[in-house]
């Protein structure tokens, strides 16, 4: 068993790595040629264009991972069903259950190398690659709206820390050293009512919670609950400029970047820090918690497309050609892909529980391996 387990495994892995090259090469092909009109942009040259792709492959490696799994294990085993060497490990009592076993265990290792990729390798490489881009390009992240970018944020006491309100932050744009431009900032209390508005020209992070705002014009409005509780005559608005100030924030840059940022490419990790302070400020989360379990639901999808592909070894040579069967795993990989895609927009649509959202489509995948296996079985 030792030696066919060996077997399986050289195979397998090897028909994977193939596959996964083989479509790593073809996406890279396509990031190339669409990265070649930013060739010339002041420093942005041919080799930058050849290392921002390159940067980008763990990405397509993790996503592309069970597709390569099920394509490169129904090549194996439609190879063995070929020369009839399946037939001879069944005669030699390997049962269904054997087979499964076997596939389980060779699967591990394609599960946590999927694991690694997505949570990270493929998260620091994209990050490396698009600071990389802006900084040769001189490019700055920006929202897709004209008001800039938005997050909000907790008011709290300087000293005691308590919470005071709620902080809006606008930003135009972010710079490639993660320092903010033309940054607004409104605050207020627990009943919403404005205490202060805030411009400054920019704004950078120091540490600890801390961004130093540069060139700053300070609104305070007066407190509406002492002026309604007095009735007396409301004080007037104090303006005043600051060259430098100090503003305590739960906001850091990653969270800013994040909010452009596709969540598809952040680490489970990062999802949960920023699903945590959305929840924290009372602002909608399903996105990045749906985007969080299929982060960590995905790699288990190695072993449903390997289960997928056992039943290609119980059929014979006359029910269909190597290039056939190759062909149905790649509209089996394929509608994986795409149902994964489907189920997380209309979960978020229809405000379906993100766990369910994420695991349904593996679940309905997985319903389709058992029951092909025990077609095979029968027949």
């Amino acid at each position: 068993m030792k030696v066919l387990r060996r077997y399986f495994a050289t195979e397998i892995y090897q028909a994977v790595l193939f596959v996964l090259v083989a479509f790593l090469s073809l996406f890279a092909f396509f990031d190339l040629m669409g990265e070649m009109r930013w060739v010339g942009q002041g420093p942005y040259r041919i080799e930058h264009v050849f290392l921002y792709v390159t940067l980008g492959l763990p990405s397509y490696a993790y996503e592309l991972m069970p597709i390569a799994a099920l394509i490169g294990t129904i090549y194996v085993m439609a190879q063995f069903a070929a020369r009839s060497e399946f037939t001879v490990m069944r005669a030699s009592s390997l049962s269904m259950m054997g087979a499964i076993s076997l596939l389980l265990r060779i699967a591990i290792v394609l599960a946590v190398v999927t694991f690694l990729l997505g949570e990270f390798i493929a998260p620091k490489a994209s990050d490396f690659a698009e600071n990389f881009k802006r900084k040769i390009v001189g490019a700055a992240i920006s929202s897709e709206f004209r008001s800039g970018l938005w997050a909000k944020d907790v008011l709290r006491d300087p000293v005691s820390k308590a919470v005071l309100g709620s902080r809006f932050l606008n930003a135009k744009k972010i710079e490639p050293d993660s320092s903010l431009k033309s940054v607004r900032i409104y605050e207020f209390d627990q009943d919403m009512h404005l205490l202060t508005r805030i411009n400054a020209e920019q704004a950078k992070f120091l540490a600890d919670g801390r961004w130093e705002l540069s060139n700053v014009q300070e609104m305070r409005f007066p407190d509406a609950k002492k002026t309604l509780a007095t009735d007396q005559r409301p004080p007037k608005i104090i303006n005043r400029s600051l060259t430098t100030s100090v503003m305590d924030s739960d906001i850091t840059p990653e969270i800013m970047a994040v909010l452009v940022a596709n969540p598809d490419k952040m680490s489970a990790i990062d999802l949960a820090k920023f699903s945590q302070h959305l929840e924290e400020n009372k602002q909608r989360t399903e996105r990045y918690e749906i985007a969080f379990w299929a982060k960590v639901i995905y790699p288990f999808a190695v072993f449903v497309m390997m289960a997928l592909a056992l039943p290609f070894a119980y059929l014979k040579v006359r029910s269909g050609g190597l290039s056939l069967k190759i062909f149905i795993g790649i509209m089996i990989g394929v509608s994986f892909q795409l149902l994964n895609s489907l189920f997380s927009h209309v979960g978020l649509l229809n405000t379906w529980p993100p766990f369910v959202t994420a695991v349904t489509p593996s679940a309905l995948f997985l319903i389709s391996a058992i029951a092909a296996l025990y077609w095979v079985e029968r027949h």
